[in-house]
């Protein structure tokens, strides 16, 4: 993975077909995904429950750009190797996941993994100010975690404050919850750079009508450059 702040679109498979994560993946990176969202959730730290580290392995094959593994799930610790084993690129763990998010950082990193850090919506972004040198990825979550297709919560005064904090270091700003061709240029525009999207680039297509994926991703895209 380089690092570049240009607008990149992460497609969330929590919205695909089940049936068919394979071809789904494939087909959304054909047309044009640039990383690929996976939410993994364990029915406690959220209301639901989805993908294990097996699960992760199982996609790991057809991901050919970056395999983002967003962790939603306490403890985080016990599973870092799993799912390094797994092959996420960048693993992500909520900062209310656990008392020791200093170390949990440092462990992604050392288990070979470019480390995120999740904010809820109710957690301030001073709550990450002491863990930027130790952070590759600051996801907001603008909606609260464990279901997809929720309404989207306003965090763009948080990303603003969490883009004067990182200043010229590294670190992207990725954006959970809600994104579609309305929200995508409010966030881009107070400093995101990584846009999650499940329902905003799945809803209409298929396998079989891949296209619509590429329209949604062009569009989210278009909405968020202005261009």
């Amino acid at each position: 993975m380089t690092f570049d702040r240009s607008i990149k679109i992460a497609p969330s498979i929590l919205s695909a077909d089940f049936a068919n994560f394979g071809q789904e993946i494939q087909a959304i990176e054909a047309q044009g995904a640039d990383w690929v969202h996976v939410d993994v959730m364990d029915g406690h730290f959220v209301p639901n429950l989805t993908f294990g580290p097996a699960a992760v392995k199982a996609f790991r094959p057809h991901v050919k750009t970056v395999m983002d593994v967003h962790l939603m799930i306490a403890p985080v610790d016990p599973y870092i190797d799993a799912y390094a084993e797994a092959g996420a690129d960048v693993l992500t763990a909520h900062v209310e996941a656990g008392p020791h998010i200093h170390r949990t950082l440092q462990a992604i990193r050392g288990a070979g993994m470019k480390a995120g850090v999740a904010l809820n919506p109710g957690t301030p972004a001073e709550a990450v100010a002491h863990l930027l040198d130790l952070t590759d990825l600051i996801c907001v979550m603008t909606v609260n975690p464990g279901f997809g297709g929720q309404k989207f919560i306003d965090m763009t005064s948080k990303v603003r404050a969490l883009r004067q904090m990182i200043g010229d270091r590294p670190v992207h700003i990725e954006i959970d919850g809600g994104v579609d061709t309305t929200t995508a240029p409010l966030v881009a525009e107070a400093g995101a750079d990584v846009l999650v999207a499940g329902s905003a680039v799945f809803r209409g297509g298929s396998v079989d009508t891949p296209q619509v994926y590429g329209d949604n991703i062009r569009n989210i895209r278009a909405a968020a450059t202005g261009s």
